[in-house]
């Protein structure tokens, strides 16, 4: 009998959901859809996120004095460029109180390239997704669904996140 249920554990383990181990990620246990999720691109252009639905969103929100979102903006740079992500859309948002120079500084010494700057000056983004630090990455889904988020800095290369984020395009 012992022997019964060992069996059924092993068996019944070996087909569990497999376990998403990425440092810094909380995958929703219910998705949340918003309203009215605007920002400001450079020029002060304002933009609707729903007007890119249909793609993965990750939003990332950012400031220049903060040094980890400093550490992970290369990472989320590169990420955007990747070929097996073409479905991805990548919007840096600053909620500091820093102006455009600033910011296209911040870009130059990183070397960002793939990447655009984006602004919630207002902070309404920050409140509408009750964000209590930064970096925070808000993750999309192709409906327009928040289905996951990165509290604080990751490595945005690593080869599991990439691979978990795949299933998501």
């Amino acid at each position: 009998m012992r022997f019964l249920i060992i069996f059924i554990f092993l068996i019944s383990n070996s087909f569990a959901d497999e376990v998403i181990n990425i440092k810094n990620l909380v995958i929703n246990k219910e998705l949340k859809k918003y309203d009215g999720l605007t920002f400001f691109n450079a020029k002060n252009k304002q933009l609707n996120l729903k007007e890119f639905e249909g793609q993965l969103i990750i939003l990332n929100f950012w400031a220049t004095w903060c040094a980890p979102c400093k550490e992970e903006m290369p990472s989320l740079d590169a990420l955007q460029n990747r070929e097996n992500l073409d479905n991805l859309r990548i919007f840096p948002i600053n909620v500091g109180k820093d102006g455009v120079e600033k910011s296209v500084i911040f870009f130059e010494d990183l070397k960002i390239k793939n990447l655009e700057i984006y602004y919630d000056s207002s902070i309404n983004l920050v409140k509408k997704f009750g964000l209590r630090g930064i970096p925070t990455s808000i993750l999309i889904n192709k409906d327009g669904f928040e289905f996951a988020r990165v509290i604080g800095s990751i490595d945005f290369g690593d080869k599991n996140f990439i691979k978990w984020l795949s299933s998501y395009n």
